[in-house]
């Protein structure tokens, strides 16, 4: 299996919060966030990068869960979930979690793979991520 790294830079399209009553500072999040990703693989280097996801969190801290794909630009895809530690500390929101690779399409048809990823709010708006882990696609897909 081929190892993967790399980095995204991103903007969030969509922040929306429930404040729950249940439990001061309880909130429920939904968010959609755009990345340009850059990767040592050429098979992920320069692919737009889109993220959905939930979070609870209480006080600035929790989990979050959700879905990404990435679509290079001749338009195949490859999509997966991953699943995060949210933590605030000084103001600073930063999450650490994991991904997997559930499906793809084209040059990415059959993909699976998994790794770790780390990443932090730099502003209200803006994150940045880096990325590790392996993936393998399935044997005769052809090459980016």
């Amino acid at each position: 299996m081929p190892n993967i790294t790399g980095n995204l830079k991103g903007k969030s399209a969509v922040h929306t919060q429930v404040s729950l009553s249940d439990t001061p500072e309880h909130a429920l999040l939904l968010t959609v966030g755009n990345a340009t990703q850059t990767s040592n693989d050429e098979h992920f280097n320069n692919v737009k990068h889109t993220s959905w996801g939930t979070a609870d969190l209480t006080r600035g801290h929790g989990q979050q869960h959700g879905y990404f794909m990435n679509e290079a630009s001749n338009g195949d895809r490859s999509c997966g979930t991953f699943e995060c530690k949210v933590s605030t500390v000084n103001g600073l929101l930063t999450m650490e979690g994991s991904w997997t690779f559930t499906h793809g399409t084209g040059q990415y048809s059959g993909i699976t793979g998994n790794g770790k990823f780390h990443g932090r709010m730099t502003s209200p708006t803006d994150s940045e991520t880096s990325y590790e882990g392996s993936y393998q696609l399935k044997a005769g897909t052809r090459a980016a």
